[in-house]
């Protein structure tokens, strides 16, 4: 009976650890994106501080301007900017970010 109950448990953990997963996927809205790690996001971050030296403050994936990868950079002339890239880890276009754009002015 106790094993049971176990079952039960775990598995209505589980079905709620997912509901609270998409709740924050959906809940994140259109700009949210997650920052993603590994040897993808490393090649990017190489090649995006190729074309923009400074500081990478995120990697993301993205598909704005047809590219597969965005990588934040905060630099070396105080500016951040989004360098965005293609699958094969070519620059498609390198852009301000936020307030550093100068949009809206």
């Amino acid at each position: 009976m106790k094993r049971k109950h176990v079952v039960i448990g775990g598995l209505a953990l589980a079905i709620s650890a997912g509901g609270v997963g998409a709740a924050v996927a959906s809940g994140g809205g259109e700009d949210a994106k997650e920052q993603v790690s590994g040897p993808g996001a490393d090649r990017a971050r190489a090649a995006a501080l190729a074309e923009h030296p400074g500081t990478a403050n995120a990697v993301e994936r993205d598909s704005e301007n047809g590219a597969t990868w965005e990588v934040e950079i905060s630099g070396n002339d105080g500016k951040t900017v989004d360098v965005r890239l293609d699958e094969n880890y070519k620059v498609i276009v390198v852009e301000g970010d936020g307030e550093d754009s100068g949009e809206g002015e």
